[in-house]
């Protein structure tokens, strides 16, 4: 076997670290692009029962975005097993308790009928923010591209580029803001 098909074999079964930033993006939509990297359908090798999925390491979890009212409108279910142990719980007071369940529900739910769904969650990392262990990061070698773009907030932007932006019209100096 050449070297250059032995590196090529070697990458194709590889574990490749990948990492995700979800700010401002659809826990829902993001799901079906994550799925494809945790369960390896991205590589030419891929097959239902094969294990050959990626890693993927998600920063930023507190701050996705669920589309219109989804915070207020969107229950998860549980059961403890017991009787009457059935809740529902609203999406914002589950993020509130903890920012990464509900990226973490939507992937899971995304793989319904995969038999190794267990296991393929096991390779999934989420933090709530960007403070991710060392030992984690220096695994990572790829960045899978947000699915949509982060607008820029107002409170970011510095003097110079206010005062340079085109203004439809200037107020008179004597004019009273209500």
């Amino acid at each position: 076997m050449s070297t250059l098909k032995r590196v090529q074999q070697w990458a194709t079964f590889a574990r490749i670290w990948h990492v995700y930033d979800a700010a401002w993006q659809n826990p829902f939509d993001s799901a079906k692009l994550l799925t494809k990297y945790l369960m390896g359908s991205n590589k030419p090798i891929y097959h239902p029962m094969n294990d050959c999925g990626d890693h993927v390491v998600i920063i930023n979890s507190k701050d996705i975005a669920l589309p219109g009212n989804e915070w207020i409108k969107r229950v998860y279910f549980h059961h403890t097993g017991y009787p009457r142990g059935a809740s529902w719980t609203l999406a914002h007071d589950m993020h509130k308790k903890d920012p990464r369940l509900i990226i973490k529900k939507a992937i899971y739910n995304h793989m319904d009928g995969n038999i190794q769904r267990r296991y393929t969650m096991e390779r999934l990392h989420i933090y709530p923010d960007s403070n991710v262990p060392a030992d984690i990061m220096k695994n990572v070698s790829n960045q899978i591209r947000q699915l949509r773009p982060v607008p820029k907030r107002l409170d970011h932007y510095d003097s110079k580029e206010v005062e340079e932006f085109p203004k439809i019209m200037e107020y008179p100096k004597d004019y009273i803001l209500r």
